[in-house]
């Protein structure tokens, strides 16, 4: 057994798990956190509609779980946990770190990689957790009972062209910070404190385009994404109680991550008339057509033939905006790609499409068969991702992410 595996088991079990939990409590009133960083104690986990200015790096990374059993999966899980709070507080070379950081082994690996010097910023970061239906599947955790309704494999739909390898895993990592070195930093420093618990299956890295000149950002085929969300108050986001599912769910969503290529060669040869109106909106304002603002609200109502928005325009059959529609709105929170080029000499670049929902038939699964063989399904290619359950967040200095499935 090796050194990082050897003190990864001692630390997290049993009595040392605690006082470990316990030595990365949240900070008292005297102890304010800096300003780059976001609080990660909470009903939710915070990098879902915490913070309200999405981080400008992010990396998706899918593992598959390779603990032996139930208490290797809660050791784990207490390991993520403590690692989303370091990391999210950011730490100077002379800060004293938790004990279970340290091996006190002459000739054993540092603690920091170097990436970022010694001295690591918070610079915003997040972990945001989810568990896909295998992790709730496997035997060897026993785990079946709490396994939330509605969590299977991601469907495949007609317009996709899945990549296996781009699919799968039993747990993913959506890590976000204002620095794409933070973002490479803190996930080495995961696998690093992981080893033997988790093997990575695919990972992609992405970037959020600044609003320009305002409002929301541009997806890389140049237009404004993200301009509607549903506020958390429209309760659409979150699992309740009274349900179906498993007391201890609530409080957590559903994470739908999917992987879209964007052909942006073949789009750059489109008219921009004619990509008005594949999108429904003005690419320089981002106004729905015929309107003036991006967050005006289309009228579709008087516009019932499509002569001003189309029909099969993307806004309109994303949110037709009817009240039998209203429900299945999602929260997004995307990130442009870019991954070399491919074969052919043509760029690998495009959207990684994150939404969280009280409801992945309901709300993404209905959205995405609204948009079957709509005409962007000509300029863009979705590949891979998965579905996963992400669980509520952690309220104070002594839980963990997934402590609910152990009670």
């Amino acid at each position: 057994m090796d050194l990082q595996r050897r003190t990864f088991l001692v630390g997290a079990g049993g009595a040392a798990a605690a006082g470990m939990l316990a030595s990365c409590a949240a900070p008292t009133a005297a102890e304010q956190a800096p300003s780059d960083t976001v609080d990660f104690h909470g009903d939710h986990q915070a990098g879902i509609y915490r913070p309200a200015a999405q981080q400008q790096a992010s990396c998706f990374a899918a593992f598959r779980v390779l603990a032996a059993d139930r208490a290797e999966l809660k050791a784990l899980l207490q390991r993520l946990t403590v690692k989303a709070r370091l990391l999210g507080g950011g730490h100077k070379a002379a800060d004293t770190l938790p004990a279970v950081e340290q091996t006190g082994v002459d000739g054993a690996p540092p603690v920091n990689s170097g990436v970022m010097g010694e001295d690591v910023p918070a610079a915003n970061f997040t972990l945001t957790l989810g568990l896909a239906s295998s992790l709730f599947d496997n035997p060897a955790y026993g785990l079946a009972s709490k396994k939330p309704r509605g969590l299977t494999e991601m469907k495949v739909f007609p317009n996709d062209a899945i990549d296996e390898a781009w699919t799968g895993g039993d747990l993913i990592l959506q890590l976000c910070a204002d620095s794409a070195d933070m973002v490479h930093y803190a996930l080495r420093d995961i696998m690093k404190a992981t080893r033997g618990q988790l093997q990575l299956q695919w990972k992609v890295n992405g970037f959020h385009s600044a609003p320009r000149p305002a409002g929301a950002p541009r997806n890389l085929f140049g237009y404004k994404d993200g301009i509607v969300n549903p506020a958390e108050a429209e309760q659409l986001v979150w699992v309740r109680g009274g349900t179906g599912q498993p007391a201890w769910a609530e409080g957590g969503t559903f994470m739908v991550v999917r992987i879209i290529r964007m052909l942006v060669e073949f789009w750059d040869r489109v008219g921009l008339g004619e990509q008005d109106g594949m999108i429904g909106r003005h690419r320089a304002s981002g106004a729905p057509l015929g309107q003036q603002n991006e967050t005006d609200t289309p009228d579709y109502a008087s516009d019932p033939d499509g002569k001003t928005i189309r029909r099969d325009a993307h806004i309109r059959l994303a949110n037709p905006r009817t009240p039998e529609t209203a429900g299945s709105r999602m929260l997004r929170r995307g990130y442009n790609y870019e991954m070399g080029i491919d074969l052919n000499g043509n760029m690998q670049a495009g959207l990684i499409f994150a939404s969280f929902q009280q409801d992945i038939q309901a709300q993404f699964e209905a959205t995405q068969t609204r948009l079957i063989d709509e005409p962007m399904t000509d300029y863009i290619q979705p590949f891979g991702g998965g579905y996963f359950f992400v669980p509520p967040g952690v309220k104070d200095g002594d839980g963990y992410l997934g402590e609910g499935l152990f009670a």
